[in-house]
């Protein structure tokens, strides 16, 4: 049995993979509507003016992060007959997998040396579990994309 982490070129293709989850992320984020999404905008913009490069470098620092986060997921979905998708076992756990993602970002703010951004991320932490939900379809397509 393989791991999601075998599964994903990351020595070959690591630099696309960070390009493409930006340009996902910045996608989810310019989707964002209401006070809610003002607020997702506003925290996102603070963090790309307070240190630019920020979002990719922190994309880089989570990725294996989150491929781990999401190996109980790919283990599921091959113990249960790999049935349909790896992405459609994704979103149809969709709520499973935004906790899994954000409790991975909770570490790391906890840890963060960077006390503008950890303030900026607990402002947003309460909304951060539905936000992600809301982008696992395209995060979980990008996945199956590269799955080797």
């Amino acid at each position: 049995m393989t791991t999601l982490r075998e599964e994903l070129p990351l020595e070959e293709k690591r630099p696309q993979i960070i390009d493409d989850c930006c340009r996902l992320l910045d996608a989810e984020v310019s989707r964002k509507k209401g006070i809610g999404g003002l607020a997702v905008k506003g925290g996102y913009k603070v963090l790309k003016t307070i240190k630019p490069g920020a979002v990719r470098e922190a994309v880089d620092g989570l990725l294996d992060d989150f491929i781990d986060a999401l190996e109980p997921f790919r283990s599921s979905w091959e113990e249960g007959g790999a049935a349909g998708t790896f992405a459609a076992h994704l979103q149809a756990r969709d709520g499973q997998v935004a906790e899994a993602l954000v409790q991975v970002t909770d570490a790391k703010a906890r840890n963060t040396r960077h006390g503008n951004l950890r303030k900026v991320y607990q402002k947003l932490r309460p909304s951060a579990v539905n936000h992600v939900r809301q982008a696992v379809p395209a995060l979980a397509g990008l996945i199956d994309g590269y799955r080797k």
